[in-house]
Order: structure tokens, then sequence, then C-alpha cells
């Protein structure tokens, strides 16, 4: 019995014959298991939800696709005005946060994520009073950061959030 000794390029040869027919198997086969149109791109929206009264520089919030972002907004009424309050101001930024939300389409249940700012630490057990009162089960992941001071003059809280549709 003797042995048969092929050359490199008899088996480069060979094996490059394999690897073409397998690969054109392959293809036969995804060309027969494709539909008839390409696949399609989902097409993302994205649409201001809540535009800015006071200003052309922001929105008040934005959907894209099912997922709205709310920019922070503070505890003032429906006029601009703040108490002077630290708890007041919770409550009103907590209901303006909630106002947002629903103007785009969604409920504060929806809430994946809160990014607070305070200006002073101290009010921060008086902040989670109020906090509890809008999530009261399961709340959000939430950041507090303790700022100098925000924007508008006398603004003690501010809150920002993203949420589900």
């Amino acid at each position: 019995m003797g042995h048969v000794r092929e050359s490199r390029r008899g088996f480069l040869s060979r094996f490059s014959q394999a690897v073409i027919g397998a690969a054109a198997v392959v293809a036969a086969t995804d060309a027969a298991t494709a539909d008839d149109d390409p696949p399609k791109k989902r097409r993302r929206s994205r649409r201001v939800t809540y535009p800015s009264r006071d200003s052309k520089f922001f929105s008040r919030a934005v959907k894209y696709d099912n997922t709205i972002y709310v920019s922070g907004v503070l505890g003032t009424d429906k006029h601009g005005r703040l108490e002077n309050d630290f708890e007041l101001q919770s409550m009103r930024a907590m209901l303006n946060l909630k106002e947002a939300i629903e103007r785009s389409g969604s409920d504060i249940r929806n809430v994946l994520k809160c990014t607070c700012f305070l200006t002073q630490s101290l009010d921060f057990a008086k902040f989670n009073d109020v906090y509890a009162k809008f999530f009261p089960d399961a709340p959000p992941a939430r950041s507090t950061v303790v700022v100098k001071e925000l924007l508008k003059q006398g603004a003690k809280v501010e809150i920002d959030c993203i949420c589900h549709a």
C-alpha cells in the first residue's frame, strides 16, 4: 500500500474549489429564503412634544422613538413666580415635571431616571418627602446634585427626567 503524496499546489486547488462550492450553496440558500424586498431601516422619529414659551434655545420635552426627555423644570407657578419656601418649590417643580410628561403623552409612572439639583444639601430630606409623594412605589433611578445656584434667581430646586412613552 503506497501513500500518495499530494503536492501543495494540488491540495490548495482542491481546497479552494471546496470552499467556493460551499459558498455557492450558502448564497443559493440565502437567496431562496430572502424576501423580495430589501430590509427596511426602522425610521426613528424625533419631535418636540412641549416647546418652551420662554426661549427658542431649548424645548421643555422631546420625544425620540419611545423615550421622552424632559428638560429641567423649576418650582415656578404659571406666571413664572417662585415661592420662597423650599417644600412649596419642590412640590411645584414635581407638578411641572408631571405636566411636561403628560403633555408628551406619557405618565409619571413611566419615569426611568430623574436628575435633581438642589441649592442646599440641608434640604435633601425635605426633597425626599415631596419626591416620595410622586413616586411612592418603585421610584425611578435618580441622581441628586447640590449646586451653588440655579439660573433663575431664588430657585432652590430643578428636576429633569427621562421616561418611556
